[in-house]
This record gives structure tokens, C-alpha cells and sequence, in this order.
């Protein structure tokens, strides 16, 4: 221990924090193919609807355009458990890398696309790849970050992911099929050579595996020389016992933290999906449509897109000085209030109004709402908290269990959306959705503590 010490000691302590930056610069090229790949889907579909501007022989029908829509959830279930087995056991960085090869995978299946189950595989091969991405993305930058950014940085995943998705909604309808498969694939590739080469493992991995002299070199490289021995003596102390992969993920229900962690997680992720998002992102050229709006479909998406881009560039700026909650409670509030807007448009429209072609600016007015309420908080803040939940040994696990079992959630919701609107209809569809919000934000208010300013020790102390 005292050679350790003197070790620590003899290290040029680096301040600088420009070495996250750097990581975070890699890191985000991946989020970005997550947008991608979440918004791939709304202007790809109109093109296989039309044999002019599809790789099929044949137009899909309506089952499979809704299969095209939500498979992605089915890779997307299974991806994060890949982390949740790797992670402890081979490390953080590899685990980034299999989701990049993943990445590359997918979108070769596009630019080569002969039929329907080649579509089908792209979508299941990209929602692999972006379960593990997004796991992996949150428990690296909560595990590399200095605690006074690490709420920005987390939060920056998730703007990436909405600029991903502002990219193929702009270029989607000007590009071919194969197109939007050559201009991915590129992105693919930049993203994984940048994790090769330029992302360390992370530091609480090594302090894990009982590695302190790589786990001190790594936080002084991060410009974290001053947590050198916090973190070092935080998990030899609390998480570097020996374990297993049974005990870790045992852990995760016996240990009231890890209990509690999970629980607030699934809560708001499961809560985002029956908010709408998914179904409005997969769906979007088709809504305009449906909801027989004045504005362009194509044009109405874009600007939604742009919409969501600025918009959650407000929570990063604030998350540290304002917290979580209070961010998320009005983001909350302001979501209801739009989506049961919309659903007064689709009540109009339901019973033949007058007033309906005077007002066809309505939905995309509410969705611009929506979304730029959604994402300065209800969209953004949640990806901040998963990476701050649950105990070292446990944290792949657990993130990969909580986003696995919201995105269940999203894969009922995607794949029922067409269903609910044909029985229920558009106006009672966006007044469950509005009224989930309002469940979010008592959720929220009465569950949810304040985490700003807090190491992740102190939020497990906090949380037992």
C-alpha cells in the first residue's frame, strides 16, 4: 500500500480536463449513430412505399412497415445484457468496440439490401448494436467524468443521439435508400478506429479489478489526479470484494440502493416511452400525414428535428447550477399540456369541425412544444441519472436491466401504435400519452431525489 502511495505521489498530476473532452468527442460519434438508426426508419419508409425509390421488388404491407419500425427493439433488448456480461468481466472499452463492429454490420446490410428480411436484419443488427452502444456510452462517462461535469457530460450523450436523428430526417428524403447506408456507414467507421485508438478503459474498472496503479494513471491522464485515492479506497473498500457474475447480478435486488436505483431508473425510462416519443420518432412523416396537416411532411419533421436539437442543449447548461428535478418537473408538466393539445386537433378531426382547415398548423405547433419540452429535460435527464445509479459492481447490470425493460415498454407501444389509433383513435392515443407525463411528473416529484453536486458514493449512501 505505502509503494502505491508513493506511486500516486510520484505521478505528474494532470488538471486538465481536456482529455475527457477528447473521449467524449469519440464517444458522441457513436450516440450519433444511435440517433441515426432511431430515426432512420421515418424517412426510409416512404421510400419502400414507392418501387420508384425501394431496393424491394415489392411494397411491404402494413405489417411490415410497422415490423421495419419497431424490430429495432428487439436488438436493442438483447444488446445491453452484452455489456452487462463483458463489462466486469473484459472491461468497458471492449464492449464499446463490439457495439461499433455492430454499427458497421447494420448499415453494410443497408448499402447491400436485396429484400424485406434483409430490412428486418438491419434493424435487429443496428438495435444490438445501439443497446450496447447506449449502456456502455452511460456507464464509461459516469465512470470517467469529474463529478462537477459529469451531469453535462451525460446529459451531451443524449444530444448527440437528437442530432443523429435531425441528420437522416434532413438528408433522409434527398438521399436514395443506399445513401443513407453509405453516409452511416462512414460514421461507423470514424467511431469505432476513434475507440481503438484514442478511449482508455475506465478508471473504476481497473480500481475494480484490484489494478490501482493503472486505475491512478487513468484519472491523472483525465485530469482527475485529485480523486486518485477517494476512488481507489472507495471501491477496494465497498466494491472490490470478490465477486461473481451471480452475486452481481443478485446484488442488484438484495442491496436497498441497487433496489432503489433500478425501481427510479425503469420508472422515468418507462415513463418516457408511454409519453409518446418512440411512436412520434419512428412515426413522424406518418403522423403529419395522418393528422392531415397543412405542412409539408418532410418539412414538418425537419423542424421538429431542429426543434429537439436546441432544446436539449438547455439542460446540460443548467443541470449542474438548477439539478435534476426541478428540470424534469417542468419539462414533464409542459409535455402534457402539448400532447393533449394534439389530441384536441385529433378530436377536431374525428368529428368533421369546421374550424379543422383553418387550424392545420395545429400538430406540428404541439409537437414542437412537445419536443422542445421533452427534450430539455424529460429526454436529456434521465440518461444523467442511469449513469449515476446503482454500485460500481452492478452498474452494467443494472442500467442494461432498467433501459431493457423500458424499452419493452417502447416495443409494445411501437408495435400497437397503428392498432390504438385505428380503435381508440388520435385523440384518446395522445391523451394516454399526455396523461403518462402527468404520472411522470407525481412520480418525480414524490420518488425522485436530487443528485447534483454528489460523487456516485455519496449517491449510493444517499439511496441506502
Amino acid at each position: 500500500m505505502e509503494e502505491r502511495k508513493y506511486y500516486y505521489k510520484s505521478l505528474k498530476m494532470e488538471n486538465s480536463k481536456t482529455k475527457q473532452l477528447i473521449i467524449m468527442a469519440c464517444i458522441s460519434v457513436g450516440q450519433l449513430i444511435v440517433g441515426w438508426s432511431v430515426g432512420w426508419s421515418a424517412p426510409i419508409l416512404p421510400k419502400l412505399q414507392d418501387l420508384k425509390t425501394s431496393p424491394l421488388d415489392i411494397i411491404p404491407t402494413d405489417l411490415q412497415i410497422s415490423s421495419i419500425g419497431s424490430l429495432l427493439y428487439i436488438g436493442s433488448v438483447v444488446g445491453p445484457y452484452v455489456t452487462s456480461i463483458l463489462s466486469n468481466m473484459v472491461g468497458r472499452k471492449p464492449c464499446l468496440i463490439i457495439g461499433g463492429v455492430l454499427n458497421v454490420i447494420a448499415y453494410i446490410l443497408v448499402v447491400t439490401t436485396k429484400n424485406i428480411a434483409m430490412i428486418y436484419a438491419v434493424r435487429i443488427v443496428s438495435g444490438l448494436g445501439m443497446g450496447i452502444t447506449i449502456v456502455c456510452n452511460i456507464v464509461y462517462v459516469g465512470e470517467i467524468a469529474s463529478t462537477n461535469i459529469r451531469g453535462i457530460l451525460l446529459t451531451s450523450t443524449s444530444i448527440m443521439g437528437i442530432t443523429g436523428t435531425l441528420l437522416v430526417y434532413a438528408i433522409g428524403p434527398f438521399v436514395s435508400y443506399v445513401g443513407t447506408g453509405y453516409i452511416a456507414l462512414g460514421m461507423c467507421l470514424i467511431h469505432l478506429l476513434s475507440i481503438i485508438f484514442l478511449v482508455p478503459e475506465s478508471p473504476v474498472y481497473y480500481a475494480m479489478k484490484d489494478d490501482d496503479i493503472k486505475a491512478a494513471k487513468i484519472l491523472n491522464m483525465l485530469g482527475r489526479s485529485g480523486d486518485i485515492e477517494k476512488v481507489i479506497e472507495t471501491y477496494a473498500k465497498t466494491e472490490g470484494e470478490t465477486s461473481s457474475k451471480v452475486k452481481d447480478w443478485v446484488e442488484i435486488f438484495t442491496i436497498k440502493s441497487n433496489r432503489w436505483s433500478l425501481f427510479i431508473t425503469f420508472m422515468l425510462g418507462a415513463f418516457q416511452q408511454t409519453s409518446g416519443v418512440a411512436v412520434v420518432l419512428f412515426f413522424a412523416t406518418n403522423i403529419f400525414e395522418l393528422a392531415g396537416s397543412s405542412i409539408k411532411p418532410d418539412l414538418a419533421t425537419i423542424i421538429i428535428g431542429v426543434t429537439r436539437l436546441f432544446s436539449s442543449l438547455i439542460a446540460p447548461l443548467l443541470i449542474e447550477s438548477k439539478g435534476r428535478r426541478i428540470l424534469l418537473l417542468i419539462s414533464m408538466a409542459a409535455c402534457a399540456f402539448s400532447l393533449s393539445i394534439l389530441g384536441v386537433y385529433f378530436h377536431l378531426d374525428r368529428i368533421e369541425s369546421p374550424v379543422l382547415p383553418s387550424i392545420g398548423w395545429l400538430p406540428l405547433v404541439s409537437l414542437i412544444i412537445y419536443f422542445f419540452c421533452y427534450e430539455a429535460g424529460f429526454g436529456t435527464i434521465p440518461n444523467a441519472i442511469v449513469g449515476e445509479m446503482f454500485r460500481a459492481n452492478v452498474r452494467s447490470n443494472g442500467s442494461a436491466l432498467a433501459i431493457t425493460m423500458t424499452w419493452l415498454v417502447g416495443f409494445g407501444l411501437t408495435t400497437s401504435f397503428t392498432t390504438m389509433v385505428d380503435v381508440l383513435g388520435g385523440d384518446v392515443t395522445f391523451w394516454l400519452f399526455g396523461g403518462s407525463c402527468i404520472l411522470a411528473f407525481a412520480f418525480t416529484f414524490f420518488c425522485l431525489p436530487e443528485t447534483k453536486g454528489k460523487t456516485l458514493h455519496e449517491i449510493q449512501e444517499m439511496l441506502s
